[in-house]
């Protein structure tokens, strides 16, 4: 007899679905990171461009977490500013800071001479590794991209910033350009999360990561379109569609505007409440303080119980943090915390 693939263990799906699950599904941003030994030891040889463009080790750093933690998912290990480089952009990702942008866009001229995105030649190797991670797990894979206005912080700051004053000056001052490099952004995007869809990924999360630097009524002007515009494009697909931010508790009746299947939601509201002002048509992510994870076993437990009661007796929870995993997390925290919602929540649905 030959050897048999284990079922697909299909808890995020379904709950991503709003379905009835045996338990829970868990997983965390940033769960391929350097709080575990494995991974450490791969950027002893590698830097993290170098192991996105390397499918195989791609691969193997993307089902790392899935083997150590027993979570419900794995998400893809790459960088949300790899397709700008298809694009024509020029960046270094710099140790403990970020993206670095060599010119940063600034001008009509400059947005307009971004490349438009073709992934299958301009990020052929994040392809490959969907395809190679793919043949390896039994839970789903999960793609991802940056949102419009996460990527035009970067490119328009030029490095990581906590005001965005230059975003936001050009938004002002000069809509033409904001919007010219929004539509290049959002339909690269789409195209990008398409290819990923093609070569198999089970789900998209897009990552809107600053966005709750903006009000409801600038949100609503200068990005709700292009957000709006990449879910609408992949509604096709059938694939569950993600919305993530932090930051962002004043934003999720224009988030919800905008699309998504679920919603990404951070530490900075309780979990029921951002559930009742989204609507029980959606599923909901989230929502523990990455934070939470640096303290005792018993914090851990009260603190997930907390969400865990919050959300009890609702279909569509998919148990995560608010935002990625910090370096400083002891591995077996991050264990018994799946652990104990798995336990927790058996037979739940």
């Amino acid at each position: 007899m030959g050897w048999l693939r284990p079922r697909l263990n299909d808890r995020l799906i379904k709950a991503c679905r709003r379905q009835p699950v045996d338990a829970t599904p868990v997983w965390f941003m940033r769960q391929a990171g350097r709080y575990l030994p494995e991974y450490r030891k791969v950027r002893e040889k590698h830097d993290v461009i170098s192991i996105c463009k390397n499918p195989d080790l791609c691969a193997k750093v993307t089902t790392m977490p899935v083997e150590a933690l027993g979570v419900d998912a794995a998400i893809m290990f790459a960088d949300i500013m790899l397709p700008l480089q298809g694009m024509g952009v020029k960046f270094e990702i710099k140790e403990g800071l970020g993206p670095l942008i060599q010119e940063p866009i600034r001008n009509l001229d400059s947005a307009n001479s971004l490349a438009d995105l073709d992934p299958s030649n301009d990020v052929p190797f994040v392809l490959e590794a969907i395809a190679q991670t793919k043949k390896m797990l039994n839970v789903p894979l999960i793609g991802f991209s940056g949102a419009p206005f996460t990527l035009a912080s970067y490119i328009i700051e030029g490095r990581p910033t906590r005001d965005f004053v230059n975003t936001k000056a050009l938004m002002y001052r000069d809509p033409k350009t904001w919007h010219a490099l929004m539509d290049k952004l959002s339909t690269a995007m789409a195209s990008y999360l398409r290819a990923q869809i093609k070569a198999g990924v089970d789900v998209v999360q897009l990552f809107d990561s600053w966005v709750g630097c903006l009000s409801p009524q600038d949100y609503h002007q200068y990005v709700l379109p292009y957000s709006r515009r990449i879910f609408k494009e992949l509604e096709a697909t059938g694939v569950p569609r993600i919305h993530f931010g932090t930051g962002t508790s004043n934003l999720l009746e224009e988030m919800k505007q905008a699309g998504g299947d679920v919603f990404g939601v951070d530490w900075r509201i309780p979990i029921d409440l951002a559930w009742a002002r989204l609507g029980s048509d959606v599923a909901i992510q989230g929502n523990l303080d990455p934070a939470v994870l640096l303290g005792s076993p018993e914090l851990i437990r009260s603190q997930a119980t907390e969400i865990l009661t919050k959300t009890k007796g609702k279909v569509g929870h998919v148990f995560n943090l608010g935002h990625g995993m910090l370096p400083e997390t002891s591995p077996q925290n991050v264990i018994e915390l799946v652990k104990f919602v798995h336990d927790s929540t058996k037979n739940s649905g």
